[in-house]
């Protein structure tokens, strides 16, 4: 028997049973389903993390109070008992760091802003030094970046997020335009660019004002996070950020041997943590694929075993005819493998839909990864065929007289 006669025979069997195929296929299609959308999830976060990474600079670290990820509440407290970045510490290495090409620093709350009879609650207020939007890359698309003037005299100035553009503004021209920032006016200077949403949280909605007025309104003893460009040439983010360790440590006392009483974190750091994070994601995706995968294979075994008994008297007139052993093997190996290859392509199809849709509600990055598309549909007609061997050897080794006896 040819290969395509075979596929033939297995589609007309199984559109024959339309309803039992698609009730054996549920396990199938959800274990492929689950793998693919979680690959999806994945692989788009790590796709935004390294984006957002390499967009603040392969040559920019950080040093703040406690790490951009916690792995644990305990690491969390450890954290939490730490004494805050101060100014003086961004003062000392901005003066004293001689392999930092430049230094700045961030102070951040969470307040209201008021445009006219319009207004805009949860933004994020930070408060820059005259380099930050540089360090982070942040292009400015209207108006001008703060300055160092802007810095010393506590300037009333302001530098804002799309969000507060379109919501607050309605599409108004916004420089020379004056809001107020938890009661306290101030003067649009620039527009950032649009940054988009991560898990359904806007990256726009955010004023930017300097760090000196900053600490005036708010106070001085929230924490601050110091950036620090050390450049590209080779052994230069080695070398500026060894020295900038040596610094914070002597200024916060740190005992030889004793770990650093804060978190100094460069690209890589945060893409490895990144990559640990979404790797357990992963593992477990795969498990409860796993589970759903063997399940659909029993299951897919027992309805060939039952389709071996109903087509007993078939199998009996095929032999008779002049069918092979190896005929009917591979007849009901290609049923079973194209059973299971068919759920895992609407497993594929139902994976790509639930990430999507998830990234249409919730903003979370998606990005379909092809290997995972391939593995999924070779891994589901895998275990058609594994599950489908013993099923396909007990029709093939049927005996035809006994089988045309059959009353089936």
């Amino acid at each position: 028997m040819e290969t395509k006669e075979a596929f033939r025979i297995a589609l007309q069997s199984l559109w024959a049973n339309k309803l039992r195929t698609v009730l054996t296929l549920l396990g199938v299609v959800i274990g492929v389903a689950s793998v693919i959308a979680v690959v999806t999830l994945v692989n788009g976060a790590n796709v935004y993390v390294a984006t957002k990474v390499n967009k603040q600079g392969a040559d920019v670290f950080t040093i703040s109070k406690q790490a951009a990820f916690t792995g644990n509440y305990a690491e969390f407290l450890t954290y939490e008992k730490r004494k805050i970045i101060s100014l003086d510490d961004y003062r000392a290495v901005q003066s004293e760091c001689q392999h930092c090409l430049s230094v700045g620093a961030l102070q951040a709350s969470i307040g209201k802003i008021v445009y006219g009879t319009q207004s805009s609650t949860d933004t994020t207020i930070r408060g820059y030094t005259s380099l930050m939007a540089e360090m982070q890359n942040l292009d400015i698309v209207e108006g001008r970046d703060m300055t160092q003037a802007d810095e010393d005299h506590a300037a009333h100035v302001a530098l804002i997020g799309s969000d507060i553009e379109e919501n607050l503004l309605k599409g108004d021209d916004p420089i020379g335009k004056e809001i107020r920032v938890d009661g306290v006016p101030y003067t649009i200077i620039g527009l950032g660019e649009k940054q988009g949403k991560t898990l359904g949280q806007s990256q726009d909605n955010w004023v930017a004002v300097p760090l000196t007025t900053f600490r005036k309104t708010y106070g001085t003893a929230k924490t601050l996070t110091i950036y620090a460009k050390a450049g590209s040439a080779p052994g230069a983010m080695e070398t500026a950020t060894d020295e900038a360790r040596v610094l914070m440590r002597g200024r916060r006392h740190d005992l030889p041997g004793a770990p650093d009483s804060f978190t100094l974190e460069t690209s890589d750091t945060l893409v490895g943590l990144w990559k640990q994070i979404s790797g357990g994601f992963e593992a477990v995706a795969v498990a409860i694929a796993g589970i759903s995968l063997v399940v659909g294979g029993i299951v897919i075994m027992n309805i060939m075993l039952v389709s071996v008994t109903e087509r007993t008297r078939e199998i009996g007139v095929r032999k008779a005819l002049g069918a092979r052993r190896d005929d009917i093997l591979k007849q009901f190996l290609m049923e079973s493998a194209t059973m299971a290859f068919l759920g895992g392509a609407v497993g594929v199809v139902l994976g790509v839909g639930a990430a999507e849709g998830i990234t249409v509600l919730l903003g979370f990055p998606a990005a379909v990864a092809l290997w995972s598309i391939f593995a999924g549909l070779f891994v589901a007609a895998s275990v058609g065929l594994f599950f489908g061997v013993y099923p396909a050897r007990k029709a093939a080794e049927l005996d035809p007289i006994v089988a045309l006896r059959s009353e089936f």
